[in-house]
């Protein structure tokens, strides 16, 4: 997936890690992005059987805390590809 993205130019970033601070403390590499595209777009990427409420609350989470308006959390394990992709919007 990312090949194709850099081929049209676009910059992306696999497995970012998000240093956070909380109250003047360091937490360290909280979490991973699985991918940053252009410094604005995160994709996370699973492969289960459905996708839960938990993963949209996750890549929610991850906005938010970014500051990052758009994500796509997709899931690989379906039939057709356009069923497994759904987009969280941060601050709607």
């Amino acid at each position: 997936m990312s090949a194709s993205l850099l081929l049209r130019g676009l910059t992306v970033e696999r497995q970012k890690a998000v240093f956070l601070e909380y109250k003047g403390v360091v937490l360290g590499d909280a979490f991973r992005i699985d991918l940053l595209v252009n410094d604005g777009l995160l994709v996370e990427i699973k492969a289960a059987e459905q996708t839960l409420p938990l993963h949209e609350a996750q890549l929610l989470t991850y906005l938010r805390l970014t500051g990052k308006p758009l994500g796509l959390l997709i899931n690989f394990n379906v039939r057709v590809l356009k069923d497994g992709i759904r987009r969280v919007v941060n601050g709607l």
